[in-house]
């Protein structure tokens, strides 16, 4: 990828890694039949199938449930929203704990959330809920002070006969990018001004069929949004985990170690989908135990995560979503000194006495903390990383004026916890570690 130095050097906005968590949303038109994933269409149409299993269930779907000869653009007048509330989203995600969201203006399906210039017939005010979903969302979150507006954008579309044409042209030609995907991604930034612009479906070409130099050197040097604006690294087949303010690398991306460059673990809270599956049962979505275990793991590796729901197609958001959410804010407004604005502790991520605890760092590395994921069974933490100094105090965030006994001996660091009962939080505690010893 031929990216000059200014672009690939270019700070990176210090609103994002002080965020730490965002919340994603996909939705639209795969919202209404809701099964199996957002990629229905394609798996369902697709010459090949890019998944057979789903396509054959897909069929038998269709056949038991739709008049023949039904078709996936059929399925855009009943994606409704009737109960969508920007307001009551912004809420949802303020109580969260997440400091921006990224919602899905356009899917690899090109259905476009706003009344885009270049998707005439196909975007949510010409067809559905005739509104302007961006429109609205941002304004709810624009009322947040704490929550940054960000959307994301396929550059792909699996059908569209201009993509296709330029394709079967084995990518010389760019009349799908120079007629549409330019245009409307000008028209996304200047209508809604995003913090975030998170970028997808681009693996099939590269980085100069899709004109990416030349979008991001518009964006970061002329666009509305240049000084704070934060983009992701799929800009290309040659561009994902090399170029871009932080990397993603592929869904789900959690290392499990320190990474030389910012980076985001882009994961969901169903194990299975990006977009809501009514078919999705109990054990196809993640625990609050597990969605902790994620978030605190990718922080204290230099991530940010974010987390991502399916709304239905009636703009609800399912309650067992609200419940993840719900119970990652708890933790977060008593632990949230651990998470927000910290760095990596260079000597140790994870600890090499337990797999359940991981280290986190304030700004200027005068405090340590340790995020114990679960609760030592004889009421004792063990320690290989820390050493203390002798004016070292150790408490437990969330209980006040409760000093903990600790003491060292071949090498750990034992400390003394109090009695279960009076954990602070769910999921989780926070050993606060000031004046330690810095190697």
């Amino acid at each position: 990828m031929t990216f000059c130095r200014s672009l690939d050097g270019r700070p990176l906005p210090s609103w994002y890694d002080e965020a730490k968590i965002g919340i994603f949303i996909h939705w639209g038109v795969y919202s209404v039949p809701s099964y199996t994933s957002e990629w229905f269409w394609i798996d369902w149409k697709g010459k090949p199938s890019p998944n057979e299993k789903y396509r054959k269930m897909i069929d038998s779907f269709m056949k038991n449930n739709y008049k023949p000869k039904f078709s996936y653009q059929d399925f855009a007048k009943d994606f409704t929203a009737e109960f969508f509330n920007a307001s009551l989203w912004a809420d949802i995600i303020e109580n969260s704990g997440a400091r921006y969201v990224v919602l899905t203006s356009k899917h690899h399906e090109g259905f476009a959330l706003w009344p885009s210039r270049y998707s005439y017939s196909w975007n949510s005010v010409d067809v559905g809920p005739h509104r302007d979903i961006v429109g609205e969302l941002r304004k709810a979150i624009l009322k947040k002070k704490q929550v940054k507006f960000g959307l994301y954008h396929s550059l792909y579309e699996w059908f569209h006969p201009l993509y296709l044409a330029d394709k079967a042209n084995n990518f010389t030609t760019q009349d799908f990018v120079n007629n549409k995907i330019s245009l409307e991604m000008r028209e996304l930034i200047n209508s809604y001004k995003p913090e975030m612009f998170w970028s997808d479906g681009d693996w099939e070409a590269p980085s100069s069929y899709w004109r990416s130099p030349e979008f991001l050197a518009w964006l970061y040097n002329d666009s509305p949004v240049k000084e704070s604006v934060v983009v992701n690294d799929r800009w290309g087949s040659d561009s994902m985990c090399k170029h871009g303010d932080t990397y993603t690398c592929q869904d789900r991306y959690n290392p499990g170690t320190l990474q030389q460059h910012k980076w985001e673990n882009a994961m969901t809270i169903d194990k299975n989908t990006w977009g809501f599956n009514r078919a999705s049962n109990l054990a196809d979505y993640l625990t609050p135990q597990e969605l902790m275990d994620e978030l605190v793991s990718t922080v204290s590796c230099g991530g940010n995560i974010v987390i991502n729901v399916g709304p239905a197609k009636d703009g609800t958001i399912n309650p067992i979503f609200q419940d993840r959410l719900n119970e990652v804010g708890k933790w977060l407004k008593v632990n949230g000194e651990a998470i927000y604005s910290t760095k990596p502790w260079d000597n140790c991520q994870n600890d090499t006495a337990t797999s359940n605890v991981w280290y986190t760092v304030n700004k200027n590395g005068a405090d340590l903390y340790v995020t114990m994921l679960r609760w030592p069974r004889n009421g004792v933490l063990d320690l290989g990383c820390p050493e203390l100094t002798r004016t070292s105090q150790v408490s437990m965030v969330g209980l006040p004026n409760v000093q903990l006994n600790a003491t060292e001996e071949n090498n750990i660091l034992r400390i003394t916890l109090p009695d279960k009962v009076l954990a602070p939080t769910n999921w989780g505690s926070v050993i606060k570690i000031t004046n330690f010893k810095v190697l």
